[in-house]
């Protein structure tokens, strides 16, 4: 009976760092990037990454939620959400996304680094109309502004687009931009 206390006692002490949230914090003290203030919020047991970036009138929220394999991004000067699918190779695991995070931030590399991984989207300019497809996260975060789904650009596509996009950075590891009438105005 012993044994089987203490063996639950030290499953709990390795087990709970696998399941806790962490945050992660970055400053851009100089604003040289214009990136502002960035941090990150992973929920290991709903499987959600949460990105804040405020930067004033620029400040944006994006929310990837690997269960669903939807992401969101919240442009809060267009009062719009914008969803897309994730890729998947391009998007860091939730598993490894602490450790890109930590060995940029621990290395000082920071933007000075590798150069990050870039997807481009352009949005539909139809209102998505039923959330709850999305998965209950994306339904949250995105009820009540108008929200717009996005299709991942490639190959020719990316060359011939000319309008205006609208670029997040996301902790030097992905660049996403989005695309089309919705950023424009």
């Amino acid at each position: 009976m012993k044994f089987t206390i203490v063996f639950a006692g030290l499953l709990g002490v390795f087990l709970a760092p696998a399941l806790a949230d962490y945050n992660i914090n970055v400053s851009d003290d100089n604003n040289s990037a214009g990136s502002g203030q960035q941090s990150v919020s992973v929920n290991n047991e709903h499987n959600v990454a949460n990105i804040d970036n405020n930067n004033g009138w620029d400040s944006w929220n994006s929310m990837w939620d690997y269960e669903s394999g939807f992401a969101a991004t919240r442009l809060f000067h267009k009062k719009a959400c914008i969803v897309h699918k994730m890729n998947k190779e391009v998007v860091p695991s939730i598993q490894s996304l602490d450790a890109l995070v930590k060995e940029k931030k621990l290395q000082g590399k920071g933007p000075g680094g590798a150069p990050p991984k870039s997807l481009m989207y352009s949005i539909n300019p139809d209102k998505v109309d039923d959330l709850r497809k999305l998965g209950k996260n994306i339904a949250n975060m995105c009820r009540g502004i108008p929200t717009y789904m996005a299709e991942e650009m490639q190959g020719e596509s990316l060359f011939f687009y000319s309008g205006k996009c609208f670029e997040t950075n996301v902790l030097w590891i992905v660049n996403i931009s989005f695309c089309g009438k919705t950023v424009e105005n």
